[in-house]
């Protein structure tokens, strides 16, 4: 990674020499090899490869970007000038800066996100072609909509005037597969997917393609409903979709818009009091681990959510200024846009009961395997989301049923919150699957 370190402090260099009072720069260097097939047939292979810098330069407390894919010395210079002057006429922010040199980060933390492994096309194509194989056996699978597996490597550099020069690189595998059961009219689709930093640590394709096909098979000849209040249970597979949303509630900019439904409840209790939300940027292997924000401060895992009391914000270091917090070491950043808060691996955690047991006293409700449309309103909580699934009667999940609407509210829908104890890590936000008492359901 020298390369980087070089290009990042000639950059740094050169927006000093243009005029800047401060600057940071972000260097990724990225490269992907990713296979497509269908009904065993080789569709598309794509490999590429792209390094990009993105300078951030301050004058007083007016800043600009810019971003260039060039990282010669007389592209970078140009860069910086162009940046400088963009800054000069920029208006003033009065939160935006540096981290000072306190506030970051010494010791980065090995947290293992790098694979030797060189994975080649063929080892791509036999893996999707084997989940593939495995999903169209599946009795009632029709036929296959695709299935594709991919692996990367990334390095990102971090400098800044202050005195911050650190990087790190991590992999990524994984791969898909999606198919269609029944005939005709009579159809319908689903999936399933495996993804890692380390490609041994994948799940095997067969039981990936196994379970695509079971759920497809499971979907067919879906009933109408009734519309009515009712529990409504999410697969673990969705439920982390449930703390998206408080991700996006609790974000800082957020939050000092005023344009969040939970901007006024830290300290405050959001959840029951059984209820866990953790952040941890420092998992081992984890896709959303990092050993520093895209700011240079040091990060830690964070208990959000505690005893269903929100403890904490996403927070950069402007959306902190703003609201007049400690930052909590959130920022992420790409090469064109400033610094944003994300979370890492958030995850909430595991309930007591099976999610057997967690559906076992429910007389009439619904089970949502699937969400479609975006239906949520950030400012109040409401939620409207687009759904299908299957019925649960006497405690079993019973039938298949479609073309449902469910609807709440988020403040309401998260008191009335209960995990079961089935949490997987597969994404960068899970949650085991989740119980909501008195959400409407939306039928024919």
């Amino acid at each position: 990674m020298k390369h980087l370190y070089d290009i990042a402090t000639m950059a740094l260099e050169a927006a000093k020499s243009a005029g800047a009072d401060g600057a940071d720069a972000v260097l990724i260097e990225q490269r992907s090899l990713e296979a497509q097939i269908r009904e065993g047939a080789i569709e598309h292979i794509e490999r590429s490869e792209a390094h990009d810098l993105g300078l951030r330069v301050f004058v007083g407390k007016s800043q600009a970007i810019v971003a260039s894919s060039k990282l010669d010395t007389a592209a970078v210079s140009e860069a910086a000038q162009r940046a400088v002057d963009m800054a000069r006429v920029a208006p003033e922010d009065p939160h935006a800066g540096l981290a000072r040199r306190d506030e970051l980060a010494s010791n980065i933390p090995d947290l293992d996100l790098w694979d030797e492994s060189e994975v080649e096309e063929r080892q791509l194509v036999a893996l999707a072609k084997q989940a593939e194989e495995e999903a169209l056996a599946v009795k009632g699978v029709s036929k296959s909509s695709g299935a594709e597996a991919s692996a990367g490597a990334r390095q990102m550099v971090l400098a800044t005037s202050e005195g911050f020069l650190k990087g790190y690189r991590r992999s990524g595998f994984g791969f898909s597969i999606a198919v269609i059961a029944g005939e005709g009219t009579a159809m319908e689709r689903d999936y399933d997917f495996s993804s890692a930093v380390h490609y041994k640590d994948l799940a095997p394709a067969k039981t990936v393609g196994a379970r695509a096909g079971e759920r497809a098979v499971k979907r067919l000849h879906p009933r109408k409903i009734a519309s009515q209040r009712v529990p409504v249970v999410y697969d673990r597979r969705i439920a982390a979709s449930l703390i998206g949303h408080f991700a996006s509630a609790i974000s800082g900019p957020a939050v000092a818009r005023g344009t969040s439904f939970l901007k006024d409840m830290m300290g405050q209790e959001v959840f029951s009091r059984s209820i866990t939300i953790i952040d941890d940027p420092l998992m081992r292997r984890g896709l959303g681990s990092r050993p520093f924000d895209a700011e240079g401060l040091a990060v830690a895992g964070k208990e959000i959510v505690m005893g269903g009391v929100l403890k904490g914000f996403l927070l950069d270091l402007s959306s902190a200024r703003q609201l007049g917090l400690a930052p909590s070491g959130h920022a992420s950043r790409g090469t064109g846009s400033p610094p944003s808060p994300s979370p890492s691996n958030l995850y909430l955690g595991n309930g007591t009961s099976t999610p057997e047991e967690l559906i076992a006293d429910i007389g009439s409700g619904f089970y949502v395997s699937e969400l479609l449309g975006m239906g949520v309103n950030g400012v109040t909580g409401d939620y409207s989301r687009g759904a299908s699934g299957f019925w649960i009667e006497n405690g079993r999940i019973s039938y298949p049923v479609s073309e449902v609407t469910i609807a709440g509210n988020l403040k309401e829908m998260y008191r009335r919150l209960t995990p079961a104890n089935d949490l997987e890590f597969r994404m960068t936000m899970n949650a085991p699957t989740c119980r909501v008492e008195g959400m409407t359901v939306a039928g024919a």
